[in-house]
């Protein structure tokens, strides 16, 4: 039973660390570095417990520099047509480019019904 409740406060305090980061960055954009603070322990929190962080969290993360990507303050998106349709997110920051291809009837595993286990 002691397991849950580390794991449940692990997802609470991950929750926690992306809303404070979020926060930070809508009240002071030129000072990333405490979002930057933010995300780093949120990473750690979840490598310590062996969590897998919702793919919408880590497609909002730079991987290079740990800075919440927030279209507009520090990602720039463009939609690239080059044989296979695909948005390209840039960090501001760093400059390192993130792709994600657009396929039709694509779902990730975590939206199929095969990726929970019946209790």
């Amino acid at each position: 039973m002691k397991q849950r409740d580390s794991f449940k406060e692990s997802y609470q305090r991950i929750n926690y660390l992306y809303q404070a980061a979020h926060l930070c960055l809508q009240q002071s954009p030129p000072n990333p570095e405490q979002c930057r603070f933010y995300i780093q322990t949120l990473k750690t929190v979840a490598e310590k417990h062996v969590i897998r962080l919702h793919p919408e969290i880590k497609r909002s993360i730079c991987r290079k520099c740990y800075m919440l990507l927030v279209p507009g303050i520090t990602s720039s998106c463009k939609i690239k047509k080059k044989g296979e349709k695909q948005t390209a997110v840039s960090c501001l920051h760093c400059g390192s480019v993130k792709h994600f291809p657009w396929k039709k009837n694509y779902q990730l595993w975590v939206e199929k019904p095969e990726a929970f286990q019946p209790s």
